[in-house]
């Protein structure tokens, strides 16, 4: 058995920038209180994801680079590993990702959004690479959003690359008229939280998406083990940390490596 604990932070959506920085620093500090090795952040916590009716200012290269060091010294004072949904701007193009940085503060590297929505076309440019991380023993996959929701080859490439675990940081909020769940993968829900059950059992690896806080929304943060069952998960519109322990000697990536596509 080889246990380590990780953190999803289950966080309302920042009103500032400003703002989004504060939560960051705060929820790293509460991590690692917990005993957490490792805490992922939802899609574009800093600044703030870009969705219609949210005003998140321009993108800032000089914003975001001051973000990631405060949340590099907030990491490092911690001794916990950040996996933070940002942005970033590549040649003039806005891109969605996450950086990693490691316990000792330093960067690890980003993970790009690959796969985009269509609604996202006009706001960010899509990445091109996929990469497998590590802290402390465990490997880790990122597949941000849309991609873990309908692509499924983008969890298979982690885990067929090491991963045991896939973190999927993802913004999902409540649509007009829209199903209001009060139970995880609820059948007259979505297809959404069904499809973190699905990468989990289809490849035999943990898969935890981390979503904001917001009331009303048809998703919210969850872990789920290698055989497709829920490990556990965060109250909907409920913000805090979700904490839970995984045993990556479960994680054998067994059925992704019996794939023969992909």
């Amino acid at each position: 058995m080889s246990l380590h604990r990780i953190a999803l932070a289950n966080l309302r959506f920042p009103v500032t920038p400003e703002e989004s920085i504060e939560s960051t620093q705060r929820a790293v500090t509460q991590a690692s209180l917990e005993g957490a090795e490792i805490v992922c952040f939802p899609e574009c916590f800093v600044p703030g994801y870009r969705a219609e009716g949210r005003a998140v200012p321009p993108p800032d290269a000089m914003f975001l680079e001051r973000a990631w060091s405060v949340v590099a010294e907030s990491a490092a004072k911690a001794n916990v590993t950040v996996i933070l949904g940002t942005e970033r701007i590549v040649d003039g193009a806005l891109l969605a990702t996450a950086l990693v940085i490691q316990r000792d503060g330093k960067f690890a590297g980003f993970q790009d959004k690959v796969q985009l929505d269509p609604s996202e076309d006009s706001t960010y440019s899509a990445g091109t690479e996929r990469r497998v991380f590590e802290a402390g023993g465990l490997k880790f996959g990122i597949a941000i959003c849309h991609e873990g929701w309908r692509y499924p080859e983008t969890v298979r490439w982690a885990v067929r690359h090491g991963a045991h675990i896939v973190f999927h940081p993802h913004f999902h909020e409540a649509e007009l008229a829209g199903y209001v769940p009060s139970t995880f993968a609820d059948p007259e829900n979505t297809f959404h939280e069904k499809a973190a059950l699905c990468r989990a059992a289809e490849n035999t690896c943990y898969f935890a998406t981390v979503n904001f806080a917001s009331a009303g929304s048809p998703t919210t943060s969850a872990v789920v083990s290698p055989d497709g069952t829920l490990l556990s998960w965060q109250p909907y519109g409920v913000e805090g940390l979700l904490i839970a322990d995984i045993d990556t000697s479960s994680a054998t990536g067994l059925l992704a490596s019996r794939c023969k596509y992909g």
